[in-house]
């Protein structure tokens, strides 16, 4: 069972009894704070023996220096969280306790009270919450693209949750613009290039759609006043049938049609064919569409593939097609030497690319990257003057205003816990964590290998995906072919309902357009070890004994 236990964290007598009600002032000085007062209450320290105190002597609605009921209330919070950091990394502990949906509302209360409860009952929230959440930091969770908890990259988020800015101004982020400023420009010039711009955005979905943005506009920049008045023809944009959905989706979105968005076929690993994507460009021409973006994907979902990104950037430059990458997953071997070549030779070509941190380098969700070779493109394709918020007579430089060159306005601080994080590592320590991962994929194909009557190796890597499928004892020795995918298949899912309900490790199954279902692991997590990676064989070899 998990290690959070609710009782645990309870506060004293008088600060457990305060409720929302109790910040209700009669004065009218104060009456603005009021609301969402228990919304503010964070951060630090435990007090025990409070003297008493009524709601009006609650920070926010006081102009007081401390006070001991808040201290409390948040050093509990503190003091579960750093528990929870913890149990996350304790192998002991089950990944999930699991329950069905139906069960799972019997053991929460869900429901939004009329009246406020109590402290102390917040307290308890908290740590429910917890103790039924899956433990996506566990070094057993090999689950999702994005998963561990690096403990900087955490401490930046709290920091930036209390001081809860919006990052579309520099006159109320100062110091965060200047963060994401240098921070970016980094990324760029890790890319290759000179110069450029770049912006954070809510995920990697949203980061290639300002790519396809830009693209458009770069050609056709009367399309923003115009709409499709301005263009000459049907657009038409291509991509691999292994890329993430989110770049047909951009065709959809964006008033081409899914019709126009097509997919270039791929080899058995995954990667692009570039001579199919010459003869499909050739061949939509040939109908009188304009053929204006190329997306390439370095690090695909499933296997983690790259595609050749130099072969590509010859066949964008010789149809004058907008060449993007979508790095989201793999753009964090960029950092490493061992690893980047020859996967990103030639990224420098490239004129957009997508970069997720919150991926493979570990950062806290969520923290996605759009970087641009052509500076002052985001602003001319984005920018709607609402003076109303952007003022052009500031006094300061209004460059770094970053709100009217987004389609958001409002942004989240998804810079601080990236930055601090960076800062914790340098550039060649997060070199060699991008190393460490990809030194753990390859000792699991090893592993793989070495056990070839129990799994099965779909193929060698490229990235920290690693495919394979388990073979019960029944299927051992058999010959391996398309039968015998189609039972290996069936195995992957009932294992995996195995792995929830035990609480010992996830690891996710798939099909895709070649294979049934197989199980796909990913280590991106710094926590992981060998003996984790051994660990999660042998797991699932003992879930799949009986099969």
């Amino acid at each position: 069972m998990t290690s959070i236990n609710v009782d645990k964290y309870k506060l004293s007598d008088k600060t457990a009894k305060l409720t929302a009600k109790d910040l209700v002032i009669e004065s009218h000085s104060c009456a603005s704070y009021a609301h969402g007062r228990e919304g503010r209450l964070l951060v630090a320290s435990l007090t025990n023996d409070l003297a008493p105190h009524d709601g009006a002597d609650i920070i926010p609605c006081v102009q007081s220096s401390d006070s001991a009921e808040t201290r409390e209330f948040l050093n509990k919070i503190a003091e579960l969280l750093v528990d929870y950091v913890n149990v996350q990394n304790d192998r002991k502990e089950k990944i999930l306790d699991f329950h069905h949906p139906e069960d799972m509302k019997k053991l929460l209360t869900l429901d939004i009270p009329e009246d406020a409860v109590t402290l102390q009952q917040l307290v308890k929230d908290c740590a429910m919450t917890l103790k039924y959440q899956v433990k996506t930091g566990h070094p057993h969770f090999f689950n999702q693209l994005s998963c561990g908890l690096d403990v900087v990259s955490m401490a930046g988020e709290w920091l930036t949750a209390t001081a809860n800015t919006n990052m579309f101004t520099y006159e109320i982020a100062p110091v965060f613009i200047l963060m994401e400023n240098v921070v970016l420009s980094k990324m760029r010039q890790i890319i290759g290039w000179e110069g450029g711009d770049s912006i954070l955005a809510p995920g990697g979905s949203i980061s290639n759609l300002y790519a396809f943005l830009a693209a458009r506009h770069k050609m056709f920049p009367n399309y923003k006043e115009h709409g499709a008045r301005a263009l000459p023809g049907e657009l038409v944009m291509f991509t691999s049938d292994q890329c993430h959905y989110s770049v047909k989706s951009c065709a959809a979105v964006c008033g081409l049609g899914t019709d126009n968005c097509v997919m270039v076929p791929s080899d058995e690993h995954g990667r692009m064919i570039a001579t199919e994507l010459e003869r499909l460009i050739l061949d939509r021409k040939a109908r009188g569409q304009i053929p204006f973006f190329v997306n390439a994907t370095a690090g695909t979902t499933v296997l983690g593939a790259f595609d050749p990104i130099n072969t590509i950037a010859d066949i964008c430059e010789k149809y004058k097609c907008w060449f993007h990458v979508d790095a989201a997953w793999g753009g964090g071997l960029l950092l490493s030497p061992k690893y980047r070549h020859p996967r990103f030779d030639g990224i420098e070509r490239c004129d957009s690319i997508t970069w997720n941190p919150h991926k493979l380098m570990g950062a806290l969700l969520q923290c996605s990257t759009i970087h641009f070779k052509e500076d002052g493109l985001l602003i001319s394709c984005n920018q709607m003057s609402a003076e109303y918020l952007f003022m052009t007579d500031k006094l300061y430089d209004i460059s770094y205003d970053t709100g009217d060159k987004v389609i958001q306005c409002g942004r989240h601080n998804d810079i601080f816990k990236l930055w601090l994080q960076w800062r914790s590592k340098g550039t060649e320590g997060f070199g060699k964590h991008m190393d460490h991962l990809m030194e753990l994929a390859e000792y699991e194909v090893k592993r793989i290998k070495q056990q070839s009557d129990k799994f099965y190796l779909i193929m060698e890597p490229e990235c920290v995906n690693v495919s394979f499928w388990y073979i019960p004892k029944r299927l051992r020795g058999v010959p391996h072919d398309a039968k015998k995918e189609q039972q290996l298949a069936k195995i992957c899912p009932i294992i995996k309902s195995r792995m929830m309900q035990s609480g010992t490790l996830m690891v996710g199954y798939q099909p895709d357009d070649r294979r049934p279902n197989f199980f796909r692991s990913i280590i991106s997590s710094i926590a992981v070890t060998e003996a984790d990676v051994d660990f999660m064989l042998n797991e699932i070899d003992r879930l799949g004994q009986d099969l």
